[in-house]
């Protein structure tokens, strides 16, 4: 019984991503990327904040965007509207990350950047959501279903909100014009560190 729920669990969501795969808007992504390289121009910083498991995902692609280039913080999205959006400046770009799109914390947090002056990408599931329309660019993150009996735990969302923001965190590496040698300064360490050394050694 377990281990024909752990394969329906894996089907849906092989064929919930699947299926997502194919409504990323490259356009968007695009429009992402540019928001934030002109931010750089400006000495603007990127942000990344999310809510419950989102924020999870928040910490996450703030770590992958700074090591490939793109320095990016981590915003605690409840602790924002209690202090910590002294850490963001007009010239920045705050990433909001929201299965529904309908957080009462996001939204508040939201209406206090627009009064700061920066600008916000949002990431969601809702396609008519008030994060998408309160953004200023919108990035569609969103599943039919999550994958298990209950239809509540993120499961299948939090995977597709990391791939298009993976996406994003490619175009952002490709505008840095990422090497290895700079790479490797910011992963000494470790077995990945290690590798770029025996790579760079063979050549």
């Amino acid at each position: 019984m377990q281990t024909k729920q752990l394969e329906q669990y894996i089907n849906v969501v092989t064929s919930e991503l699947t299926d997502f795969a194919t409504k990323i808007d490259t356009l968007q992504l695009l429009a992402a990327s540019n928001l934030i390289s002109q931010s750089k121009k400006e000495n603007g910083r990127l942000h990344v904040t999310g809510v419950g498991k989102p924020s999870h995902v928040a910490e996450y692609v703030a770590a992958l965007n700074s090591s490939v280039g793109t320095p990016t913080y981590f915003l605690d999205t409840t602790e924002a509207v209690h202090g910590s959006l002294g850490q963001v400046r007009a010239e920045d770009i705050v990433i909001v990350i929201s299965n529904s799109g309908e957080t009462t914390e996001v939204k508040a947090m939201l209406k206090a950047l627009e009064k700061i002056g920066a600008k916000t990408i949002g990431v969601s599931g809702g396609e008519d959501s008030w994060l998408k329309e309160n953004s200023d660019v919108f990035l569609f993150a969103g599943v039919q279903v999550e994958g298990d009996e209950l239809n509540k735990p993120p499961r299948a969302s939090i995977l597709a909100e990391i791939m298009v923001l993976q996406c994003l965190s490619i175009l952002l590496q490709q505008e840095k014009e990422l090497d290895l040698a700079e790479y490797y300064l910011y992963h000494p360490g470790g077995k990945l560190g290690e590798s770029i050394c025996e790579m760079e050694g063979e050549k």
